[in-house]
């Protein structure tokens, strides 16, 4: 079961380094990709600040996850669940696209609960 965790783990962990490695470089294009009918214009900083985040978020998983402590890797992955769950609710909140609310950020969020179980009862 912890095998299969780690596998599951890895893949929230690419996927929200190379999310904000993508906020990093190509800020506007990512930020349509969000969910949200209207993105701020003028300025990349908030996307680079967003994109930062992500980068740290999935390094600090990562870490957990190297470092071979399944126990903490799963409690790192649930709390950092609150993100994606978040994520969904700001695009609700502002009228955003729901299917990119519920099909990316709210699925995103319970893949990461359930690859979390798999850690904690692992």
């Amino acid at each position: 079961m912890l095998i299969t965790a780690y596998v599951l783990a890895a893949v929230p962990v690419l996927g929200i380094i190379y999310i904000g490695f993508n906020y990093l470089f190509a800020p506007a294009k990512s930020a349509a990709t969000f969910g949200l009918r209207e993105i701020p214009t003028g300025s990349t900083a908030f996307f680079e600040i967003k994109g930062n985040r992500d980068i740290g978020t999935g390094l600090i998983l990562g870490v957990a996850m190297l470092a071979g402590s399944a126990h903490l890797a799963g409690w790192l992955l649930l709390a950092a669940t609150v993100m994606p769950v978040c994520d969904m609710l700001i695009i609700l909140r502002h009228k955003g696209k729901k299917g990119m609310a519920y099909g990316v950020h709210g699925a995103t969020a319970a893949f990461m609960a359930a690859t979390s179980a798999l850690f904690l009862l692992g």
